[in-house]
């Protein structure tokens, strides 16, 4: 295939892919190496990644995909009205930050942070697709624990968990909790 063809069938499978496919397995479909799957990706960062697309072409770790620009975001939400998009509560983000402050991390270990049960919130966020399992932990009991997902990349404009705004101090860690808020409060973070 010309690389005119394979940039058009890596534009279609990343489309078609939805929440993103892996790197490696673009390149084995394609038939490709590194060197051209970068030219590829830079031509479709190129043609989509301005201030006049309504999508761009992000890398999130091993994975790519295409999401909607963030000034159009709310449009594209209110045309598709859909409820799992829905706000996360206070208790949801809490978690959520204890999570991917921490990951992996049981259940257990989230509640003693709290201080209150987190089974809904665990629940909500992984129905929510922004945690996952990831595996058991070799304590015992072995429970389960959890990690954020590329979606939690995404949903966060985040290329990676290194991204994650700094904490001012390890003391604050505990205290996380009290410091993340959805909405107009600011977050007590160093920049």
């Amino acid at each position: 295939m010309t690389i005119e063809q394979n940039i058009q069938s890596a534009e279609a499978i990343i489309f078609a892919s939805g929440d993103g496919i892996s790197f490696e397995n673009l390149k084995n479909v394609i038939e490709i190496d590194d060197k051209q799957m970068e030219y590829i990706f830079s031509t479709l960062e190129e043609k989509y990644n301005t201030e006049h697309s309504g999508i761009i072409l992000v890398r999130n770790g091993g994975t790519v995909s295409f999401v909607t620009h963030q000034d159009t975001a709310d449009m594209v939400y209110k045309a598709l009205n859909e409820k799992k998009n829905s706000p996360l509560s206070n208790a949801a983000m809490e978690t959520l930050a204890i999570i991917a402050y921490n990951q992996p991390v049981s259940k257990a270990f989230i509640e003693q942070v709290r201080g209150v049960d987190s089974n809904s919130s665990v629940q909500n966020l992984l129905h929510k697709g922004l945690i996952e399992e990831a595996g058991r932990l070799e304590i015992p009991g072995r429970p389960i624990s959890y990690r954020t997902t590329p979606v939690f990349l995404r949903n966060f404009s985040l290329t990676s968990l290194t991204d994650l705004p700094k904490i001012k101090s390890e003391k604050e860690t505990v205290q996380i909790s009290n410091d993340i808020s959805l909405g107009e409060e600011k977050y007590d973070f160093d920049a």
